[in-house]
């Protein structure tokens, strides 16, 4: 058991995180409270209505009347395919949202635990990475969303009644104040949408960053199995079974939260690539140096930083997670008695294997994929240039 003053509160490590989801409606009070017939459902319900689901559906329908203009058609699916998948993450995040109730209610569990200064002190880059990563991606998402708010006042190009984004609305929009409403309208959606998606974006890094952390702990604990000779085998057999334990919790900690967002992984990845090849394609299409051609060079750096995040979390927990059966033989097992060794390589066995997250296995978060997408991606920028090209 791990006493209270050594006690690590992980659910205050997310507060901001948890804070912000609450005030944009995607996150129910209370520790096991899903959306219910109340005043917050409703107005998480109508929040997402209008601000997302809303927008999402006003920009759709106008690829319908712009079909035939690429530079049109591509500055719109470059950040409607992202919305899009950013609908797909709140419906997740609703859907599972009792599931993700309880297991921010297991963080605290003894388990996961540090046992002592020592180990508070060894997590502390691992969060110190997921903060920093967020934050950048924060940065970026706030960054983007000045410059589309304004570049069309920026560029002037308000006076000609261009919106920030490309869309097809049930009145006449060109005349004011229709226009202003509307200018609005689509400043606070997007808004909505980039705080919904960089909150559970940060929330699925931390449970990633959570995973890691966990197997710097246990590695920690495998390394001290045996700390002096005065211990008997019971002693050094109790402390394997908590290893055991956790080890075991752990697992059944990441398939959980692999459940959650085994799709929006796909769709993530998916989408990624796409965005950041469109993304480049604009840059060449669009006024260099305009308020325009910097809102996309912010959109395209936020996307790599967001596909980055979920990469090098993945790629922690399989590094982490591929160090057990080492610490194991750094531990001083030479003296214990022949019943615990015969139950360390019976662990060991179970430890060959790294902790791998992916996408339905299809693919796994590592730096490999990262690097595969940010191929895909100038593969798209290619192909659109030459389709552009002047005959």
């Amino acid at each position: 058991m791990v006493s209270k003053m050594e006690r690590m509160d992980w659910k205050r490590t997310f507060r901001l995180n948890f804070l912000m989801l609450k005030i944009i409606g995607l996150w129910p009070p209370g520790d096991n409270e899903a959306y219910g017939y109340n005043l917050y459902s409703v107005y998480a319900f109508s929040a997402i209505t209008i601000l997302e689901v809303g927008h999402i559906s006003f920009q759709t329908i106008n690829l319908y009347f712009i079909k035939d203009d690429l530079q049109a058609v591509t500055g719109t699916i470059f950040i409607l395919l992202t919305i899009i998948a950013v609908g797909l993450k709140t419906y997740c995040l609703v859907k599972n949202m009792k599931m993700l109730k309880q297991l921010m209610i297991t963080v605290n569990n003894d388990l996961f635990q540090p046992r002592n200064e020592e180990q508070k002190k060894m997590i502390q880059p691992t969060i110190l990475a997921w903060k920093m990563t967020v934050w950048s991606f924060g940065i970026l998402a706030i960054a983007c969303l000045f410059l589309w708010s304004f570049f069309p006042i920026l560029d002037k190009t308000y006076k000609v009644y261009r919106l920030p984004f490309l869309a097809w609305y049930p009145y006449n929009y060109k005349t004011s104040p229709q226009y202003e409403f509307t200018y609005i309208y689509q400043v606070m959606a997007i808004h909505f949408i980039a705080a919904v998606n960089v909150n559970i974006d940060g929330l699925i890094a931390a449970l990633n960053m959570f995973i890691a952390a966990q197997f710097d702990i246990l590695c920690d604990d495998l390394r001290n199995l045996h700390q002096n000779e005065e211990e008997d085998s019971a002693e050094v057999n109790k402390k394997l079974t908590t290893c055991v334990n956790h080890h075991r919790e752990i697992l059944k900690f990441a398939d959980h939260t692999n459940e959650f967002y085994n799709w929006l992984l796909f769709v993530q990845f998916f989408v990624g690539g796409i965005s950041i090849g469109l993304a480049m394609f604009e840059l060449t299409v669009v006024v260099p140096f305009s308020s325009e051609f910097y809102s996309h060079v912010s959109y395209a750096n936020a996307i790599i930083v967001e596909v980055f995040m979920y990469c090098w979390f993945g790629n922690d927990i399989q590094f982490k997670s591929s160090k057990l059966p080492y610490a194991v033989f750094e531990s001083n097992w030479t003296g214990l008695s022949e019943s615990v060794k015969k139950n360390l390589i019976i662990f060991v066995l179970r430890l060959q294997r790294s902790l791998q997250i992916s996408a339905f296995g299809l693919f796994y978060l590592n730096l490999e994929t990262f690097v595969r997408i940010l191929r895909t991606s100038w593969s798209y920028f290619a192909l659109l240039r030459q389709v552009n090209a002047p005959v």
